[in-house]
């Protein structure tokens, strides 16, 4: 290799062919050209005929230098020539790559791969040979061993095989395997990082530095992981966490939660404070939409670590009540069943039944009417669920009075009927004998109102309505701890509501009846609220404490997808001693049977996340940055190839085989001559990037609107969020081209109030919290721009499915209430079904973007105004991350719930809204109807 600064070869030696360009020359001006053909009548052979003999003619001199340039860009590439070439590795061994291959590398994998093939192509170039080491253990739990020295390019095959595992990284077991590397030299060894430390990073560190020079790549900041940690349930909410490992600043990041199809239910900002690891956010959902989280993903991660998967334990509390067969059959209106039912349905899972059949399930509170009698076996059975951690929770009335010895006509009790209170364990106080009656005829009591709940009680801080009476109560027996065992109590002091803690469980008694007969209570709103902090109370369901042994159903990858298990993994041992761990043999999943569906998540084996620190002396740290180093091998063919082409149309226009117009030979030649060259020049010129700086001068920007026609986004000051509306606009501009009779330029961003707007048919305008509200200016501005005949698309940019816009309680409505205050926004309605917008081009029925179900609004006018294109358009599917596309015109963000045919389907209705927004009502008309029915047809 021959390094010239800022160029070098990788193959010199070829470089001695162009000595063979003056031969090549000699030979190129002694052969002349193919005769050229000629027709004409034989006869004419006898006109002009000229005695003096004629030399042949020769190749002409422009040619013959063209074909010496094709020659040497052709030599030139083979030899392989590189601009702005990387150093030469270190060291004369081999070429060491050490990689994190944990759950915590996902992230930017690629990344990792790209430049870990660019270092062993450059260890190829130097004919080093390679070594590469992982540090997670494999798929069978055993330790990754180093390769031993392969040549480069097995392994860069070897790399590009490579995939993050769903489990942490072991380097101490790879620290092992460093010890059996045997080669001459001095090493040079780069390892890639996660960014993360461990106990063992520092030994890790050192022993990669005895093998040679080291270097370490890493992320910072906010390229760091974040790790999903299992969500907390404050009542009926459900509130997301996630770990972060650099805490030195204020962060940011999303949590998404998805349902089994992967449709986004709800999405929630994680607040990182400075100096704060963890971050949380309150899921804001109806306990109906809570029940159908599958998983809780932490935006933009794509990582194991950043998917936690629910089950039983996260979701609506399992409910068992236990009915009173036959007796509640002959007036179920009036039974204790009816009310509980009604009660509890909406924010729990109700299971019904007797409780044989409830306690063969999971349940996390069993409810007990009054009128249900347990046996003994039955008494036996509940007592050691609760002391497993249930919540029994049951209701007085007659039978509880009857089974305390009670007349049912007094407070007072005999001896004997403490004594059967006493019998009944599953009672958290002891009851008195008989019911106490407030109101009758033959009392001077009158129904009792409750009183103020105390502040350490569960009921704390529920409002208290006046109509909610209580006519029999059973009363407790006093004691030194009634007071504290007492939930609720009535205006004269008595208990109302009892609780005790028995064993992991709880036993809770209602001193009244669950239906009307004793209180109006059943019927109040007071009842569904004191039964929401009951279940709040309880524990949930187990996370497999029965000691049965799971299977796996599912298992997740590296990036966080589930898919099948496979062989290597073992079924889950639940062991109440000690938490269960992510391994190899036990990857993150989902674990059990039909009857049991355990999760299984990363967030048990990771205590924290700490950032890699100080490195050994004498280590050379970096970030993950692509090298300036750039191949002009494929460049320097392609431009041999297009001059090739350029040479061979010239040869056939030369022999006469190629026809042109009379008079224009030499004007054709230069022509032939000057395409090949303008086709081989920008093989020579960067790519190009995106026409949407900012020009130097108001001018030269309005002539680069309005010379092509162009599409616009609003700049909202946030560089990510700007780089997808650009990069949407950009591969919706291509789709354009590709498909429709639309040239357009590159997109443009403009600054409300700065730039003008009218040269633009479009501007897409995102919304984001973080946008400032509009000033004078650019209100006046934009509501000229709508007009005058200028079309906005606003994009909340999240899923929804619900009809509302303006008044709605989400982030993304409450953002454009406030962003388009001061703008003239005519009145709304859906698109209609026969909307020009769903056959402008395409004929559609939805418009969806990255996500579906959100209802696309525009403005209610005539078809005589404006053309009949409305100025504004809003939705909330984000169209732009569903557009979106790389250099290479991959897309950038997966859709929801995804597949090509939802991409296929977003690019539709872009291409309707151009079209739109060009040709106004021009699809409405009449003549386009027995086509489109022709196509509606097939």
């Amino acid at each position: 290799m021959i390094d010239l600064g800022l160029l070098a070869f990788a193959q010199p030696w070829l470089l001695l062919a162009l000595a063979g360009l003056p031969v090549l020359w000699l030979l190129l001006r002694l052969t002349p050209p193919a005769p050229r053909k000629v027709a004409f009548p034989a006869v004419r052979l006898l006109f002009g005929l000229k005695v003096p003999e004629e030399t042949p003619a020769r190749t002409p001199w422009w040619l013959l230098l063209l074909r010496l340039l094709i020659a040497a860009l052709i030599i030139l590439g083979l030899a392989q020539p590189l601009l702005n070439p990387s150093a030469r590795l270190a060291g004369s061994g081999p070429v060491i790559l050490a990689v994190d291959d944990g759950w915590s590398s996902a992230r930017f994998w690629q990344a990792r791969q790209v430049i870990g093939g660019k270092l062993l192509a450059q260890a190829e170039r130097e004919g080093r040979a390679a070594v590469i080491l992982t540090t997670a253990r494999n798929a069978q739990g055993e330790a990754a061993a180093a390769s031993g020295l392969l040549p480069a390019g097995e392994a860069q095959r070897v790399l590009q095989g490579l995939r993050p595992k769903p489990w942490p990284n072991d380097r101490a077991a790879a620290l092992e395997a460093l010890g059996d590397l045997e080669f001459e030299g001095s090493a040079h060894v780069v390892w890639l990082s996660d960014g993360l430390a461990d106990d063992d990073t520092a030994a890790f560190a050192t022993a990669l530095q005895r093998l040679g020079s080291l270097e370490v790549l890493r992320e910072e900041g906010s390229g760091l992981p974040e790790l999903a940690l299992p969500p907390d349930t404050e009542g009926v909410d459900l509130v997301a966490r996630a770990l972060r490992a650099d805490t030195v600043a204020a962060g940011r990041s999303d949590a998404l939660a998805l349902g089994a199809d992967g449709r986004i239910l709800a999405k929630a900002p994680l607040i990182y404070e400075p100096g704060e690891s963890e971050a949380r956010a309150l899921l804001d959902l109806p306990t109906e939409m809570r029940n159908r989280i599958a998983r809780i993903a932490i935006e933009g991660q794509n990582t194991a670590g950043a998917v936690v998967l629910l089950d039983e334990r996260w979701r609506r509390r399992p409910v068992g009540l236990v009915t009173a067969g036959s007796q509640q059959d002959s007036q179920p209106l009036l039974s204790e069943s009816y009310y509980l039912e009604r009660a509890l349905a909406p924010f729990t899972e109700l299971r019904q039944g007797n409780t044989e059949e409830l306690l063969q399930r999971q349940l996390a509170v069993l409810v007990v009417p009054d009128a249900v009698g347990l046996n003994p076996a039955e008494r036996q059975t509940i007592a050691g669920w609760v002391d497993r951690g249930g919540l029994l929770l049951r209701f007085a009335g007659p039978r509880t009075v009857s089974q305390s010895g009670g007349t049912g006509a007094g407070i007072s009790g005999s001896a004997e009927a403490v004594a059967g209170a006493q019998a009944d364990d599953l009672l958290p106080v002891q009851l008195r004998g008989g019911d106490r009656i407030l109101g009758g005829a033959l009392t001077w009591d009158t129904p009792a109102q409750l009183a103020p709940f105390a502040v350490d009680s569960p009921f704390a801080e529920l409002a208290l309505p006046n109509d909610v009476l209580i006519r029999r109560q059973v009363l407790a027996v006093p004691s030194l701890d009634l007071a504290e065992k007492t939930w609720a109590r009535l205006a004269d002091g008595t208990p109302l509501v009892t609780a005790e803690q028995r064993g992991d469980g709880w036993l809770v008694l209602f001193h009244t009846t669950a239906n009307t007969d004793w209180s109006n209570l059943p019927i109040s709103g007071l009842f569904v609220d004191m039964l929401r902090r009951v279940m709040a109370v309880s524990q949930g369901v187990g996370g497999g404490g029965s000691g049965e042994v799971l299977p796996p159903i599912e298992v997740m990858d590296g990036f966080g997808s589930l898919g099948a298990a496979p062989a290597t993994v073992l079924a889950l041992e639940p062991d109440d001693a000690s938490p269960l761990r992510v391994t190899p043999q036990h990857p993150p999943g989902y674990y059990g049977n039909d009857s049991l569906r355990q999760a299984h998540n990363m967030g048990s084996s990771v205590a924290g996340l700490t950032p890699l620190g100080a490195l050994p002396a004498g280590v050379t740290s970096g970030g993950y940055h692509e090298s300036p180093e750039q191949d002009l091998k494929p460049w320097l063919l392609a431009a041999a190839l297009i001059l090739g082409f350029a040479d061979l149309l010239i040869s056939l226009f030369l022999r006469g085989l190629l026809r042109v117009p009379a008079g224009a030979g030499p004007r054709a030649t230069a022509a032939l001559v000057v395409f090949g060259l303008a086709m081989s020049f920008p093989a020579f010129l960067p790519e190009a990037g995106a026409q949407e700086g900012a020009a130097v001068t108001d001018e030269g920007r309005a002539m680069e609107a309005t010379l092509i026609t162009r599409l616009a986004f609003v700049q909202t000051g946030i560089s990510a969020v700007d780089e997808v509306s650009r990069a949407g606009l950009s591969g919706l501009t291509r789709v354009l081209e590709r498909r429709t009779s639309v040239e357009a330029g590159a997109p443009l961003g403009v600054v409300l109030g700065r730039d003008e707007l009218a040269f633009f048919p479009l501007i897409y305008w995102p919304i984001t919290s973080e946008q400032p509200d509009l000033d004078a200016g650019a209100i006046e501005q934009v509501n000229g721009y709508l007009e005058n005949g200028g079309t906005i698309l606003f994009d909340l940019r999240e899923a929804s499915s619900g009809m509302q816009l303006f008044g709605a309680t989400s982030r993304g409505s409450r953002d454009l209430q406030r962003l388009t205050r001061g703008l003239s926004v005519p009145p709304l309605e859906p698109v209609p079904p026969g909307h020009v917008l769903r056959k402008s081009f395409y004929l559609m029925e939805d418009f969806p973007g990255r996500f579906t179900g959100g209802t696309l609004w525009l403005e209610a006018q005539s078809e005589n105004i404006n053309d009949g294109v409305a100025s504004i358009l809003i939705g909330s599917n984000d169209w732009a991350g569903a557009w979106a596309v790389n250099r290479l015109g991959r897309p950038l963000n997966a859709v929801v719930p995804g597949g090509p045919r939802q991409r296929e389907m977003a690019y539709r209705f872009g291409v309707n809204l151009v079209m739109y927004a060009l040709t106004g009502n021009y699809k409405a008309d009449q003549v386009h109807i027995p086509f489109i029915l022709e196509r509606l047809g097939q």
